[in-house]
């Protein structure tokens, strides 16, 4: 990577400000080919310009002085910048008056190395204004630079104007000759100078571990972390870029809807948010005080892009919903009304729901595009749904034992499902509180089912028994959740039998509610049975253990498992890591818009009386519900993919070391390990390109704080566990790098892309069911009711309109990829390209995503593989890694961006 150098022995006075960090990846600019310095790789390696200069000899008493004098170099520099999208305000005459005079940006070089004559300190730096040209966002600034400055390694950034600015890019170039042009790729948000006097710095993109900082940028290194850090006092600023830890305590009013605060206690463990500094409610001196207008605050930098704005957004959850919602009257008279039959709910993909005259169409139509029609030949618009995949390709696919199966190893949870490894099943969980621990899963039950002339035992010893157990972690919120209106719930577990041809059957379901002051424990096994009844009852049972498992994938696989875990790892990252740091650059793609979603999910999604508690069936306990099952089962280990096929018996690590499956067609274990090799193999490329040796991971002082952080500050209730890695090799990096980028990347897509696919006919994935299992009080109405329309009685457990629309608006939103997303291998990050042998590596790794992309599609034409090719069956493309935008059901971002 080419340097701008410009290297002779002078200090020249320059303009020196106080420096703020970058998130942004700069490029760093390059010398003319006679009159520039190489530094591709280490500082090392290094072509020194020649020396350009004019000398006087004096001859005083014999002696000989000789005064070099620099040469001054005139260095061009043109900044591509943008305000904010639709952003106007009172101060732009003031502004406009300061681009006349050429007064807009103050732009500072600082050179990398030290001052040669005053050692330790920075040599000056050098400015100039840039001055705005014709060209919209356009600016260009000249400096005089003598050619002892070296290589510059930071450009600073002083915003003359009153609003923020955003900086896309700044390149320099030495008068007299283009070849020596090169680019600070910035991408990034600069603050006014009335907002904030601090500048804004952007590194040069070669990397460097703190061992290796550049004695002219040590200094700018630590303030900027320092600046990043913040002091942990005050409420945040919007252009502010601090980063810093608090509690989920800003999700409810407690005066009109308390709720626990998540985190620092035993009871409710959880990952640490980031802190907005608001101030806390005088009901309640624990709980801070939710935003009345605007979004939460989270660093500037972290803000969708403006295209993202435009085409999810921000307004998309925030307001959209309830501008959409209140625009079906008919439906908000009565809340709890239900879809009077099927062929009703077939109706939302056909003739849609009619909008009254008064709604808003234009902002609905910018909120939910896809689902806002024109009625042709006429002016009236209808909400009308698309018809998701599973139901075009078959409409009747979700009443079928075998797609109920497949989904759990194919579906949008697809990571519960367990090896059965004990017999006779117990439960852990207090008898003296909860009654019997026993199951009702006899073995004589399961033999009888599994129709083949294998034991209980003998089909354990050879894998064929799996559960998806749902148990005891539900049981102690059945009484609870009953207390809700309109909702029920069971603990459940549904034991499912490997087929010769490697599908799942399904052979039983046992529901149970606990034992409490007034009523004795219920619990009843459920199977297909030889008759109508039978037959029936099993699938209002299916329907409960469907709720269960959304409810679930929806709080934990999803929402705990990527979004709220990451959450850590991105405000310890930003804290700890510079943005020198190679880790960091190699980490922040996959961070990128995660602060801002889960910004956005505590306004509108997992709030107090939010879009989750009204909808799905936990109700008030929804996220408390996610803490539990982060105490009882989040470990950073098992989130590797092959930790977790192990754990689950779903695999087993050979002699080898290579991975064999439990069951052969798993196709999101399949996919996953694909990716998961492909991305650790990129992250092991990458680890060796800088660092030489276990020691230097050791010894790598920025790392080791952000290990120690992410464990004791962000995970700080799992801070005591044994299980934590040790980064003290580079193989351990390398497992802990991948453990985090395939979260964020393969195991977010797995679960989230596919939800309007999955559950956009909710009868398929219902969130919630209203009423309890016919059989469960012996109620003679109850059953009559059941026996002579067993259907209405199905259609009596499901979601009201109301909650059906809802959830199916939402995962629409929540399904589709934006026009700007970056899919992995597809992107490579200008510090990257500066490092020859990343770049390779990163070749490498995109080449070996594409050839993933092939074998998805060969897999899923393949007849052998029936839990992802069939007649009427969804082909698996959750984890193929690329696509178009919108809901495609498929494409692998690096980032949780949504």
């Amino acid at each position: 990577m080419m340097h701008l150098n410009l290297k002779q022995p002078l200090v020249l006075p320059g303009h020196q400000g106080n420096v703020v960090g970058s998130r942004s990846s700069p490029s760093l600019p390059a010398a003319a080919a006679a009159s520039r310095r190489v530094a591709a790789g280490s500082s090392s390696r290094r072509h020194t310009m020649p020396r350009i200069s004019c000398s006087a000899t004096e001859e005083a008493g014999g002696a000989v002085s000789t005064t070099t004098v620099d040469k001054m170099l005139t260095v061009r520099a043109t900044v591509e910048a943008a305000p904010a999208i639709g952003r106007m305000y009172a101060t732009r005459g003031l502004d406009d008056i300061g681009d006349l005079f050429g007064k807009t940006l103050l732009l500072e070089l600082v050179s990398s190395e030290a001052d040669p004559t005053a050692t330790g300190l920075e040599k000056a730096s050098v400015t100039a204004f840039a001055h705005k040209t014709l060209v919209e966002g356009h600016f260009e600034a000249e400096f005089k630079v003598p050619s002892s400055f070296g290589p510059v390694g930071a450009v600073l950034v002083e915003n003359e104007h009153h609003k923020e600015c955003f900086i896309k890019e700044i390149k320099l170039v030495i008068a007299g000759d283009e070849s020596s042009a090169v680019t600070f790729d910035c991408n990034s948000w600069v603050h006014s100078k009335f907002d904030n006097p601090n500048k804004r710095i952007f590194f040069t993109v070669k990397s460097y571990l703190p061992s290796e900082t550049p004695k002219g940028l040590e200094e700018l290194r630590k303030k900027e972390l320092e600046t990043l850090r913040g002091d942990g006092r005050g409420e945040r600023k919007t252009f502010e870029r601090i980063y810093d830890y608090d509690v989920y305590n800003d999700l409810c009013e407690p005066k009109k809807n308390p709720r626990p605060v998540l985190g620092g206690s035993a009871k409710y463990p959880y990952p640490r948010r980031c802190r907005t500094g608001r101030p806390k409610t005088s009901s309640d001196p624990m709980t801070e005080e939710r935003k009345k207008t605007g979004h939460n605050y989270v660093p500037r930098d972290e803000w969708f892009s403006d295209v993202k704005q435009l085409t999810f957004g921000a307004t998309t959850l925030r307001s959209g919903l309830h501008a959409l919602l209140p625009a079906l009257q008919p439906m908000l008279i009565k809340k709890e009304l239900r879809f009077p039959h099927f062929p009703a709910i077939d109706d939302l993909y056909s003739d849609g729901i009619p909008l009254p005259p008064q709604t808003g169409f234009d902002a609905i139509r910018t909120v939910v595009p896809r689902m806002v029609k024109l009625v042709e030949d006429t002016t009236d618009h209808v909400l009308r749904f698309e018809v998701p995949e599973m139901i075009g390709r078959d409409r009747f696919s979700w009443f079928k034992d075998e797609e109920f199966a497949r989904q759990t190893l194919a579906g949008l949870n697809p990571i519960c499902i367990q090896l059965l490894t004990e017999f006779p099943i117990t439960s852990k969980l207090d008898p003296a509180v909860y009654g019997p621990a026993e199951s009702a899963l006899t073995k004589e039950l399961i033999e009888n089912q599994m129709k083949s002339n294998l034991t209980v035992e003998e089909a354990i010893a050879a894998k064929r028994l799996f559960i998806l157990d749902y148990h005891d972690v539900f049981l102690p919120y059945v009484h609870k959740v009953r207390e809700l209106p309109d909702r029920t719930l069971y603990g459940s577990r549904t034991v499912f039998f490997l087929t010769d041809k490697g599908t799942l059957m399904p052979l039983a379901i046992e529901l149970t509610r606990p034992q409490s002051p007034t009523k004795p424990q219920w619990k009843q096994v459920f199977t297909h049975g030889p008759d109508a009844t039978d037959a029936w009852l099993w699938k209002l049972a299916k329907a409960h253990v469907l709720t269960h498992d959304t409810g679930y994938h929806q709080l934990v696989s999803h929402w705990l498992r990527t979004h709220c875990c990451v959450e850590p790892y991105i405000i310890a990252a930003n804290r700890q890591l510079s943005r020198l740091h190679p880790i960091y650059r190699l980490l922040h793609p996959h961070f990128r818009y995660t602060m801002e979603i889960n910004a956005l999910a505590r306004e509108s999604l997992i709030n107090a009386d939010g879009i989750i508690e009204n909808s799905f069936w936990p109700g008030k306990y929804a996220v408390e519900l996610s803490s539990v099952a982060y105490g009882a089962t989040w470990q950073f280990d098992t989130e590797a993919l092959p930790n977790d096929l192990i754990k689950r018996g779903l695999a087993v690590r050979k002699d080898d070391g290579e991975l064999e499956l439990t069951i052969k067609d798993y196709p999101y274990a399949h996919d996953g390990l694909m990716i998961w090799d492909s991305i650790k193999q990129w992250a092991a490329d990458y680890v060796n390109v800088y660092y030489k040796s276990d020691e230097a991971v050791a010894g790598d002082a920025e790392l080791q704080a952000f290990w120690d952080e992410v464990r004791n500050v962000g995970h700080a209730d799992k801070k005591d566990e044994p299980w934590w890695p040790v980064l003290d090799t580079k193989d351990g990096l390398v497992e802990t790098l991948t453990t985090i980028m395939w979260v964020t990347s393969g195991h977010h897509s797995a679960v989230n892309f596919g939800q309007y696919h999955f559950a956009g006919y909710f009868p398929n994935r219902p969130t919630v069911i209203r009423r309890n299992m016919p059989v469960e009080e012996g109620r003679d109405d109850e059953m009559k009711k059941f026996l002579t329309q067993p259907e209405t009685t199905l259609l009596d457990m499901l979601p009201t309109q109301m909650q059906a629309i809802t959830v199916m608006t939402t995962l629409d939103i929540l399904s589709s990829h934006s026009p700007d997303e970056e899919y992995m291998g597809e992107h490579a990050e200008p510090a990257w390209l500066a490092e020859p042998m990343v770049k390779a590596a990163f070749e490498k790794f995109g080449g070996r995503m594409k050839e993933i992309e092939g074998y998805v599609d060969e897999c899923n034409n393949n007849p052998e593989l029936r839990n992802r090719c069939g007649a009427g069956i969804v082909p698996y493309e959750l984890l193929k890694p690329f696509s178009k935008p919108g809901v495609t059901g498929r494409g692998i971002p690096n980032s949780i961006s949504i």
